[in-house]
């Protein structure tokens, strides 16, 4: 038995939505009937069907879907990348953590100390002009405990934020507040420590852009920190961000403005980013009222989720 997702009750048999992968009653279980986020990807206009017959109906001047979205739609080569693009994130995270700690230092002898090495996974002060570490250092991580604290948050709050946000918004969303956090904590290091100072690696940034958004989409859904203390998502937001604040500017231990080997301020911009593009679009998406995982009726209740 399991619980529709849109009115509560408890169903026999229930139906899960092709489109956003939730549980739903009979009377719930078309796409229109509850809301669903998926309606906005379709091709068809009343929600009915999908269909490639005419495909300038919805497009402006008459002109045909874009070369990304064909291959992104339903039956597309890439079309399984619609709506998971949160756990090809966390795959390509892992894959680069390989490539950092495996692949370059035993295969093709370039270490973490070795001018390669840094250059192709770390955003650094002194080459901002190598654009594509501002893409590379988002997967790339400092070790095993950054990568899985990165890992958690995603896994549990990436998917919520790319169902109710759509796919296309979603990756705006996290390359965007990635890139710009990372800029903004090698050109604080730049100012304060000079073109020599350490660069910056992790997905945090994107990540807390994630969890901004979240936050003002429904700042009162329940999560548990290390999956224990309960608490509202603004506490949880917020706190990280007062916490970020003062270590990242030197009130808490004397770390100066870069906050150690913790990169704070990629931290709050990436919050900012993800705080005004919640505001930008709440009213124009759905709210998530839960965070479930999984099928059927497991998982948490309505309002409550897990990090």
């Amino acid at each position: 038995m399991a619980k529709c997702d849109a009115c509560g009750r408890d169903e026999n048999l229930p139906y899960q939505c092709r489109r956003c992968g939730e549980t739903f009653c009979g009377e719930h279980r078309l796409p229109e009937n509850h809301g669903c986020p998926g309606l906005n990807e379709w091709n068809d206009p009343a929600g009915v069907f999908e269909s490639d017959f005419d495909a300038s109906v919805n497009t402006k001047g008459g002109r045909s879907k874009g070369v990304l979205d064909r291959l992104t739609s339903t039956g597309g080569p890439l079309g399984y990348f619609r709506g998971n693009v949160s756990y090809l994130v966390l795959g390509l995270m892992w894959i680069t953590f390989g490539l950092q700690v495996f692949v370059f230092p035993f295969v093709l002898g370039f270490g973490p100390r070795t001018e390669v090495w840094q250059a192709v996974f770390v955003l650094r002060p002194n080459h901002i002009e190598y654009v594509w570490t501002w893409f590379t250092s988002m997967f790339a991580h400092g070790g095993f405990t950054h990568i899985a604290f990165n890992s958690i948050a995603l896994y549990f709050f990436g998917p919520v934020v790319e169902r109710y946000l759509d796919t296309k918004r979603f990756t705006a969303l996290f390359l965007v507040a990635g890139i710009l956090a990372g800029l903004a904590q090698v050109g604080t290091t730049l100012v304060t420590t000079g073109p020599f100072g350490p660069g910056v690696v992790g997905a945090s940034g994107a990540i807390m852009g994630v969890l901004g958004v979240l936050t003002v989409l429904n700042p009162n859904l329940k999560v548990y920190l290390y999956f224990i203390i309960p608490m509202p998502l603004w506490v949880l937001t917020f706190g990280f961000a007062a916490f970020s604040i003062v270590a990242g500017f030197g009130a808490a231990n004397g770390v100066g403005a870069l906050g150690g080997n913790v990169a704070h301020f990629a931290h709050l911009v990436g919050l900012l980013v993800g705080l005004a593009y919640g505001g930008r679009v709440k009213g124009k998406v759905g709210v998530p009222q839960s965070l479930q995982f999984g099928g059927g009726g497991g998982g948490a209740g309505p309002g409550r989720g897990r990090f």
